[in-house]
């Protein structure tokens, strides 16, 4: 192995760890989706690494870019250029709470009459009571959204899954 090719296997090595430390917890760890325990246990050790090991392998691929720009073709350095914007994103995305993103609390919440609810019978509500007035949220809508905005019986409430 020559000493010119030493620093592109290390580049692309670290690129490759750094973009994988965000997206494979991003892809394993899905809303809605099978998860094995095994799975998630390793997607959430990724993510507890990853934003010191995106850091980690975007400062060693910007190094190596910064040493060996002058000698790259026109192509070379679209593809790096290319590398380098996912790795650096990929060490910006791992310090954010990304999944939250998804979630968004319900402002106007709909509900129906106890006679006319489309619920199973088995499904799980999380219910409450001011006085004369009730509600009940279905926790298979509370676990996408997390969070409902409503008002019972006059008293502004938040109520969280």
């Amino acid at each position: 192995m020559s000493c010119n090719r030493l620093p592109w296997i290390i580049f692309w090595l670290c690129a490759a760890i750094g973009f994988s430390l965000f997206f494979v917890p991003a892809f394993i760890i899905r809303p809605f989706r099978h998860q094995t325990a095994s799975g998630l246990s390793m997607a959430m050790a990724l993510r507890q690494r990853a934003p010191m090991g995106t850091l980690f392998a975007a400062i060693i691929c910007l190094l190596i870019v910064l040493l060996l720009w002058n000698g790259l073709n026109r192509w070379r350095k679209i593809l790096v250029g290319a590398a380098m914007f996912l790795v650096v994103t990929a060490a910006v995305m791992a310090r954010l709470n990304y999944f939250e993103w998804m979630f968004h609390p319900v402002e106007s919440p709909r509900f129906d009459a106890e006679a006319s609810s489309t619920l199973d019978k088995g499904e799980m509500v999380l219910a409450i009571q001011f006085g004369p007035d009730a509600r009940a949220y279905a926790i298979s809508e509370m676990a996408y959204h997390h969070i409902v905005n409503d008002w019972v019986n006059g008293v502004p409430v938040a109520v969280t899954y």
